[in-house]
């Protein structure tokens, strides 16, 4: 097992696949696999975030499937899959397809969704975040089920990346379920969660240092690396949106990564 202070620096990237032609997120995909990055995620969304609201976008899992074929060495995942998006026996199958095309690659990152114009627009209840959240929780044990009966089985333990900071809810089901968490904010944010997440597993029995802790970044690595790696966490993603696909700062947080490991 490997603890969190001998867990290897890893860095990811998540390629935001909004405001651009599906050659430009193909492309970026090739380039940050050359550059050595460890993961490439996109997100589960129907339209963009940030920007135009109705501007280009392209559906995640159709984009894994693919980028499981186009890539070789690099992980691959959403960061985030909406759950409520789903059946849950259904994701499970999606991803071990996904795993066996990737041959072992997949990690799979799921929340319970916040977007509200991706439910109105396709026809989901939105609920409120009390009830995406329980749903959540009902449908994490429907997936390891299913993985644990589907023929052919998933090569391997496919991690599971669950994303999001509510104290009370979700940092007990990374306690319970995750292999990675995933959370944003500045040093003392995550300090905060970190000893929640701790105190949540010894609450069900389960050693923290199996759980990598995985943080969005921006800015310079120099800078903010170091007090996050202090803090438990290793791996670091960076965060990049379309049409123009900047990877200049995945660039030198790999740098930092390398130097970290060497």
């Amino acid at each position: 097992m490997t603890s969190a202070a001998t867990r290897p620096v890893r860095v990811g990237l998540q390629l935001q696949p909004q405001h651009a032609d599906y050659k430009a997120i193909r492309e970026t995909a090739a380039r940050a696999e050359d550059l050595g990055a460890d993961i490439v995620f996109n997100w589960d969304h129907f339209y963009p975030l940030s920007g135009e609201p109705e501007g280009k976008h392209f559906e995640c899992w159709t984009m894994l499937g693919a980028w499981a074929e186009q890539t070789s060495r690099v992980q691959i995942g959403a960061l985030v899959t909406c759950n409520t998006y789903r059946n849950p026996e259904l994701l499970a199958d999606m991803a071990r397809t996904v795993d066996h095309i990737s041959d072992g690659r997949l990690i799979l990152g799921i929340g319970a969704g916040w977007f509200q114009k991706d439910y109105d627009e396709y026809g989901y209840e939105f609920g409120t975040a009390g009830s995406r959240l329980a749903d959540l929780a009902e449908s994490l044990p429907r997936i390891e089920s299913r993985l644990a009966k589907l023929n052919p089985a998933p090569t391997r333990h496919i991690p599971v990346l669950i994303g999001g900071g509510g104290e009370k809810k979700t940092l007990r089901l990374v306690a319970q379920h995750a292999d990675i968490w995933h959370g944003f904010g500045d040093p003392a944010i995550v300090e905060r969660k970190v000893g929640i997440l701790k105190q949540h597993c010894a609450d069900v029995g389960r050693d923290p240092s199996e759980i990598e802790i995985s943080t969005g970044v921006i800015g310079e690595p120099g800078e903010l690396g170091p007090t996050l790696r202090d803090l438990g966490v290793s791996l670091f993603t960076v965060g990049v949106s379309g049409p123009d696909y900047d990877l200049a700062t995945l660039k030198k947080w790999i740098d930092w990564r390398d130097a970290q490991n060497s």
